[in-house]
């Protein structure tokens, strides 16, 4: 199985995006383009979202969300502009199918369907060792 290291860990990851701790649930990104994706997060016992040593559906959602905002902090980095805040305009055909437990490493792809005008519709899938557990689409706003 061939290892992929992660292009930029915590610390870079979590200034390109609006949310602070304890509320980040990205750190790491692996792969990035223009219509692509892909974030990390090691589930820690601490993290907000875990319960019972799980990673809830709720703390699921939040990194495919905050995997969007990181897309788009990094378009606006690599312009050298100050990215704008995002809002969840919708999700869209969300399916969880595992929870992952404390000490697993998630990647969630984000593939870019629409952009339009500050409106990003995406499709988005989490996996845990190489299998799906979670998928759907996200439309995401703009502030102005």
């Amino acid at each position: 199985m061939e290892t992929i290291l992660p292009l930029f860990e915590k610390d870079f990851v979590e200034d390109l995006i609006p949310q602070k701790f304890p509320f980040v649930m990205i750190d790491k990104m692996f792969s990035y383009s223009n219509e692509t994706l892909t974030s990390g997060l090691k589930v820690t016992k601490n993290n907000i979202f875990v319960l019972n040593n799980v990673f809830t559906e709720s703390g699921i959602v939040e990194h495919m969300a905050q995997s969007v905002a990181l897309h788009t902090g990094y378009q606006f980095y690599l312009k050298k502009e100050t990215a704008p805040t995002g809002y969840i305009g919708s999700i869209k055909e969300l399916s969880i199918f595992k929870l992952p437990e404390t000490d697993s490493e998630i990647q969630t792809t984000v593939t870019i369907l629409h952009e339009f005008a500050g409106i990003t519709l995406v499709d988005l899938v989490t996996k845990f060792n190489g299998e799906i557990i979670a998928m759907g689409q996200m439309k995401t706003i703009l502030a102005k």
